[in-house]
């Protein structure tokens, strides 16, 4: 849910991307605004088995989404320097960018799109939009074109990651981001608290202890934050959820399962630590960007988020990336994961398809290779050393990890905790946004009312799930 995820069923964490994304200018270079390019295919793949690699010679066009735009000079020059090397060994394919404000982020433009079939020849996506993409016949089943010699580290990438662009057995995108919500600390409050700041809490009873300890430093310091809004309250109470082991919703996916025990306990401590012990500020009703705001300008100590938040506050805040480290979601059961991928659309040639998926391998799931290049990374001024994105295992993973520390342009070692503790992810719920903006009123109640019916919110929150899911 930071990046609209950053950010999203379109995850609220794709905010963060979000408003990198809301400048209005087309990058000049390699864009169209159309996809009617003509297939320009030679014909030959279409006949050919999928499971062999793109000829070199085949001369075709796509058109892909979310390129960087011109605001976003060093990632631009990047895509561009990745499409010069790409065309080296394939010469006839011809990439058009498309960097549109908000098309591959917003909500009802993405749906607007998918059920005009207007998306481009590969369209961004969220781990959560699989199900609507489907059900808009949006997507190309790639599975007989992705296989080692087109993908040769597919069997590295997480399983976890690709199981969000699998259903029934089929694939159909490939992923270029992911990310794990952790808990975001502000290293300048915590020292100053009398808190280590190596050893973030581990537990929601550790969070609470620290939360008051932090905010007694006065000033108008909160010691935790959360959202209660615009869909990120019912995204962070869902993450708390998961992280005692709870759920939101059933194995079934069509019953609500936040009214239990596991439920009361969340909304409980919440309501404690923001009415009992005062730590989490007097200004309530926060969506995401205000607790980054917050944390950014040294009036935060802690809250949940994912790792590309830190960026976000260094380049569009102005903040440090010293000033910032990470931990393990407090509780440690799992973790709320989610992330970005590129599908290929229904219906276009087996040439594109092919070239789309060289494209993809190319820039996204190849470690040294394109947004994998940490040295030229550091070179343009970009973050390195985040421990997110990260979708490798084996030796792939290795790898990748050495040059991250290698080029490293932040203390690496501010998330060692976060690193070395590793928390299973489990993805979002099904009908996501719906059912965080039901339990926005779950959030906004305990932080805005201190006589609150606990057991009414979540209780009435449960019966609005339920009909909810009753539609799928």
């Amino acid at each position: 849910m930071r990046r609209a995820r950053f950010r999203r069923t379109r995850r609220a964490g794709a905010v963060t991307l979000a408003s990198a994304l809301t400048l209005t200018a087309l990058a000049a270079c390699g864009t169209s605004s159309s996809d009617d390019d003509g297939d320009n295919g030679s014909g030959n793949s279409a006949k050919a088995d999928p499971a062999a690699p793109l000829d070199p010679k085949t001369k075709v066009s796509i058109t892909i989404d979310c390129m960087p735009p011109a605001a976003k000079a060093a990632e631009l020059r990047q895509w561009n320097e990745d499409v010069k090397e790409f065309n080296k060994k394939y010469p006839g394919v011809t990439i058009k960018g498309r960097s549109t404000p908000g098309q591959c982020l917003e909500p009802p433009r993405f749906t607007a799109m998918l059920k005009a079939k207007s998306q481009p020849d590969v369209f961004y996506t969220y781990f959560t939009d699989l199900p609507q993409v489907l059900d808009n016949d949006g997507a190309q089943d790639i599975t007989a074109y992705v296989n080692d010699k087109s993908v040769p580290l597919l069997k590295d990438i997480d399983p976890d990651v690709l199981s969000s662009l699998k259903k029934d057995g089929k694939l159909y995108g490939l992923p270029t981001s992911n990310y794990r919500m952790g808990l975001l600390i502000n290293r300048k409050l915590f020292e100053e608290a009398g808190l280590d700041p190596d050893t973030p809490p581990a537990t929601w009873e550790e969070v609470r202890t620290a939360a008051k300890k932090i905010a007694d430093l006065g000033g108008g310091v909160a010691g935790f934050g959360e959202y209660s809004a615009a869909n990120t309250g019912g995204w962070h109470f869902t993450a708390q959820m998961y992280s005692l082991g709870g759920d939101v919703v059933d194995a079934s996916g069509k019953k609500a399962a936040f009214n239990d025990a596991t439920g009361k306990q969340v909304a409980e401590n919440l309501h404690a630590m923001r009415w009992d012990d005062d730590s989490m500020g007097k200004t309530q009703l926060l969506k995401w960007g205000d607790l980054q705001k917050q944390i950014a300008t040294d009036k935060l100590g802690m809250f949940l988020a994912a790792p590309d938040d830190v960026t976000y506050m260094v380049q569009q805040l102005g903040a440090k990336y010293e000033n910032f480290g990470m931990g393990p979601i407090p509780g440690g059961e799992n973790t709320l994961a989610g992330g970005n991928n590129y599908m290929i659309k229904q219906g276009i040639s087996a040439d594109k398809v092919k070239a789309a998926i060289a494209w993809l391998n190319f820039k996204f799931t190849t470690v040294g290779k394109g947004q994998y290049d940490w040295k030229r990374s550091k070179a343009d001024a970009l973050p390195v050393g985040l421990p997110q994105p990260n979708l490798w295992l084996n030796g792939s993973k290795t790898k990748d990890d050495a040059a991250r520390q290698e080029f490293a342009t932040m203390p690496v070692e501010n998330f060692k905790a976060f690193t070395d503790n590793a928390v299973p992810g489990k993805a979002e719920p099904p009908k996501a946004q719906e059912i965080y903006k039901v339990l926005d009123n779950v959030m906004s109640g305990i932080l805005t009312n201190k006589d609150a019916d606990i057991d009414k919110l979540l209780s009435t929150a449960e019966s609005q799930v339920n009909k909810v899911l009753a539609t799928q």
